[in-house]
């Protein structure tokens, strides 16, 4: 087998495992928004279900009006759901989901939130050269300031036990 050959074959081997990959996070979506739309139907909430596919994890967004509910204060009624949701996927595939769950923009809206306090806390560590630590965060927010702080070149660390665990930004 020649070079090019062998290279090809890796190519159509990787395009399918990507193939297989895409169609069992679209799965993934599908389980979730049945789910979803059951749970909407029993609280009789409106909402519309919006399904795609973020980088490796399938993501799910609720919209609509009368949602706050379903966040709950600082988003503790939204990780629930998120984990229940992530079961009933685990239920049916028998696989663990990544899946993220939002409703109402809550996670995107605290996404640029967080991101903003990733980059006050880099300009905080570099003037004084000294770590600084965040207020305790979310699996979620902590790899959103985690992922702010790498992009600046800076090294960040967690630290203590949920739910307590927060974010240190280390200086330069």
């Amino acid at each position: 087998m020649t070079d090019g050959t062998q290279n090809t074959e890796a190519a159509e081997q990787s395009a399918g495992t990507t193939s297989e990959r895409l169609k069992a996070l679209e799965a993934e979506s599908d389980i979730a928004a049945d789910y979803l739309e059951e749970l909407l139907d029993i609280a009789d909430l409106d909402g519309d279900i919006d399904m795609d596919i973020d980088g490796d994890r399938a993501a799910v967004s609720i919209v609509g009006a009368e949602l706050n509910n379903l966040v709950g204060e600082n988003g503790k009624v939204l990780e629930a759901l998120q984990e229940l949701t992530r079961l009933a996927v685990y239920r049916e595939t028998g696989e663990r989901s990544r899946l993220m769950l939002d409703v109402s923009n809550y996670r995107a809206n605290r996404k640029a939130e967080l991101e903003e306090v990733g980059r006050k806390a880099i300009e905080e560590a570099k003037a004084t050269g000294t770590p600084v630590r965040l207020d305790p965060m979310t699996p979620f927010e902590r790899k959103v300031v985690h992922d702010v702080v790498a992009a600046a070149g800076l090294t960040s660390e967690s630290e203590g036990e949920e739910p307590r665990r927060r974010v240190v930004v280390q200086p330069s």
